[in-house]
């Protein structure tokens, strides 16, 4: 199966705390660029769709953070008065905006491997998911045969492989499967049968995957056969220790892994 590249985009924000207190952020701070720039702070509110009490009500938090002034009140003459930076207030937009900078220059260096950074967070969104099944199979749809009750859904996985699950239709359009859709199938490892030296036998069971014996863990009614298939992938099945002896499961030998359409529960991801 041919992995899909998916994009993503990295995004990120500046603020600062003062004691574990949220000081400003972009908002706040361009509160009082927007101050030093209009001289009022009225004007400031309304250019960044604040309201005036919002506004002073920031203006204090900032100056009771700060432990000094950040805006200040000037006297009315003809302009009626008006508001402006105090040189600290003026120093911290500046420093402010040279964090801002330096950041955006961050998140644009980090954006360049946003190819790997998304198919790495894929792949562990894939890994977290919880499921008592012991077999997970990820891939996509290339076929959708509907039908009046069921529908058959092919799925290539890893190694151009390809299995076919029944599910009923109204799953297959609740879950979006349509060809091309990413999906994953679930199998139980106790709904498999194992298989060896069949001389060429046809089996009604729909999947098959063959590979290698990797592990036999023998316990003390069923045994765990692990498989190690050709396209770096595994299938573990559970089998009884009587069959396990009389197939002679050991490390080393090939088997096939067998199991109905029916046995297989798709999914998509979140």
């Amino acid at each position: 199966m041919e992995s899909t590249k998916k994009s993503i985009e990295l995004q990120g924000s500046v603020w600062m705390t003062v004691g574990g207190e949220n000081f400003g952020g972009p908002g706040r701070i361009e509160l009082l660029a927007r101050i030093a720039e209009c001289g009022s702070i009225t004007q400031a509110a309304k250019a960044i769709k604040m309201s005036y009490k919002a506004a002073w009500d920031a203006i204090d938090t900032m100056n009771n953070l700060a432990g000094e002034p950040l805006v200040e009140r000037l006297a009315g003459g003809k302009g009626g008065g008006g508001t402006r930076l105090t040189r600290r207030g003026e120093q911290l937009v500046e420093n402010f905006r040279l964090v801002q900078r330096e950041h955006r220059r961050f998140i644009e260096q980090l954006a360049q491997q946003a190819d790997d950074i998304a198919d790495d967070y894929l792949l562990i969104r894939r890994m977290s998911m919880k499921t008592s099944a012991r077999n997970q199979f990820f891939g996509k749809v290339t076929l959708v045969k509907p039908g009046a009750v069921n529908d058959e859904i092919e799925l290539e996985v890893a190694g151009g492989q390809k299995l076919v699950a029944i599910v009923m239709h109204e799953s297959t359009e609740s879950l979006g499967l349509r060809v091309g859709a990413e999906a994953f199938a679930l199998v139980k490892s106790s709904s498999i049968i194992l298989v060896t030296d069949d001389d060429g036998a046809r089996f009604s069971a729909r999947n098959r995957l063959t590979g290698t014996i990797a592990r036999v863990q023998t316990g003390a009614v069923n045994t765990e056969v692990v498989l190690d298939l050709p396209n770096g992938a595994s299938v573990a099945a559970i089998v009884t220790n009587e069959s396990s002896a009389a197939l002679g499961l050991v490390a080393g030998k090939t088997a096939s892994a067998i199991f109905k359409a029916s046995s297989i529960i798709l999914g998509v991801p979140a």
